[in-house]
């Protein structure tokens, strides 16, 4: 069993989600409405490490009118177990658990910030060898209680998400701008694959418009 899992993010035409030197202010006010509802709906959310080291984000539910309660747990895909005692997910706003590979799990532990995150009320998942094995980590999230979960990349854990077939529904804001960039980073980026008939196949089962942005949702299909 594992929870089902909505990839939402927000992209330049052109498939960006962010410019090579890191910009990623890509959606208007209503789409941000949007992504909090979303979050407010799920009973988890999940970004990879860059993202974290990338833009600092707290993963909390302010745009739109909450309590705390409505705050999903946070996880933290990060394998080497680079988390900084400074990132705003780690705060006591939600609960969070990071996800460490097992090679750098006993140098981690015997570390401050393992101590540190300890006392925030951080928890711990360990599995696979020098990267997290998501197919373990769906497993456990599902045992806490986690049956929604919302995926916010970035671009590599999402390839590595969805090609592991963990993702049910992919939720996209279209921006109507281009940025170009060989380095920019896009909506998929980790390996790929090396023909289109490996192409992950999906349905678009809804699309609208919001303020000058386009929305599309599309069912995964198995």
């Amino acid at each position: 069993m594992r929870p089902y899992v909505i990839l939402n993010a927000a992209m330049t035409l052109d498939g960006k989600i962010a410019t090579q030197t890191g910009s990623s202010n890509i959606s208007g006010e209503e789409d941000l409405k949007r992504v909090h509802e979303i979050r407010k709906d799920c009973d988890g959310i999940m970004v990879g490490i860059g993202t974290v080291l990338a833009d600092d984000p707290r993963l909390t539910v302010h745009k739109v009118d909450a309590n705390p309660e409505d705050n999903p747990v946070r996880i933290v895909v990060d394998s080497k177990c680079r988390t900084p005692i400074a990132a705003r997910i780690t705060n006591k706003d939600a609960k969070t658990i990071i996800a460490g590979a097992n090679e750098y799990k006993y140098d981690f532990m015997v570390s401050d910030r393992y101590e540190t995150f300890k006392k925030r009320g951080v928890k711990f998942f360990w599995s696979g060898d020098k990267r997290v094995d998501l197919s373990s980590l769906m497993s456990y999230l599902h045992e806490e209680g986690i049956e929604k979960l919302m995926l916010e990349g970035g671009s590599t854990l999402n390839f590595s998400m969805i090609k592991a077939g963990l993702i049910d529904e992919i939720r996209i804001c279209v921006a109507p701008m281009v940025v170009g960039g060989a380095n920019a980073k896009t909506f998929f980026d980790g390996e790929g694959f090396d023909t289109m008939d490996e192409a992950v196949r999906l349905e678009l089962v809804g699309s609208y418009s919001l303020g000058k942005d386009l929305i599309l949702t599309y069912k995964v299909l198995k």
